[in-house]
């Protein structure tokens, strides 16, 4: 009878062989692909006045300048705790003109910029676009005149506000208007004026003013603001 020495041996040779190549094969795999980084998405948030600008004086003593800043400092909060990058173009009482507030958004190359303002006048929150006629991007775009480009996009990012704070109960008055350091930005940029507001509380007709040095009202704008922003950036990415 034949020895079955050779026999196992070339088997266990083969086997051998097998699983080298089998360890080759596995080395020899390329590596997952990193997950592609993020869109970019920025916010530019100007609170406007300050400093030497204290812009309107409020019903009850407080300048605008302090209201601005103040829901500047609540959005941006709102904003970053949701994963959008913000940049402001002022977090104290400094004097900014309006060619170093546009300088700061174009420089941000920013998805979307609200420049901030309050007034006693009317009521809920008005949204100013540039009055502008639509242009097409330019090479260089003229200083004065480069929100022109813009002002397509920047009516639909009004739009998207203004759903975003009728759905919270807000009124709001939509308008077109010669906005000097909007007028200068190349991003879609709109002016957010906070007014005061009349809200009908729960089981009652009758409305009840919402002032504007309300801490409620004034989140409830901010809570309003972040989520059209949110809903924005998920239209500015869509494939």
């Amino acid at each position: 009878m034949p020895s079955t020495k050779p026999m196992l041996n070339g088997l266990v040779a083969a086997v051998a062989a097998v699983g080298l190549a089998g360890s080759i094969t596995v080395a020899q795999q390329a590596p997952p692909a990193p997950a592609p980084p993020p869109a970019r998405f920025v916010v530019v948030l100007d609170a406007a006045h300050g400093g030497d600008d204290p812009g309107g004086k409020l019903s009850g003593g407080e300048a605008e300048k302090s209201l601005t800043l103040a829901l500047s400092v609540r959005l941006r909060s709102l904003l970053a705790a949701r994963g959008i990058q913000v940049v402001t173009t002022r977090e104290s009482d400094s004097t900014l003109d309006l060619d170093r507030r546009a300088e700061i958004a174009n420089r941000a190359r920013a998805q979307a910029c609200l420049s901030l303002h309050a007034s006693e006048s009317g009521s809920g929150i008005h949204l100013f676009v540039s009055s502008l006629p639509p242009a097409q991007p330019g090479r260089v775009a003229a200083w004065k005149t480069a929100q022109a480009a813009s002002v397509t996009r920047s009516l639909a990012l009004a739009g998207t506000l203004n759903s975003a704070l009728l759905h919270a109960g807000i009124s709001v008055t939509l308008a077109r208007a010669n906005l000097p350091a909007v007028d200068s930005m190349t991003c879609p940029a709109v002016a957010v004026e906070l007014a005061p507001e009349s809200a009908h509380s729960s089981g009652s007709s009758q409305p009840t003013p919402e002032p504007l040095d309300d801490p409620a009202y004034q989140a409830r704008v901010a809570e309003a603001l972040a989520a059209a922003l949110l809903e924005w950036r998920t239209e500015v990415h869509q494939p």
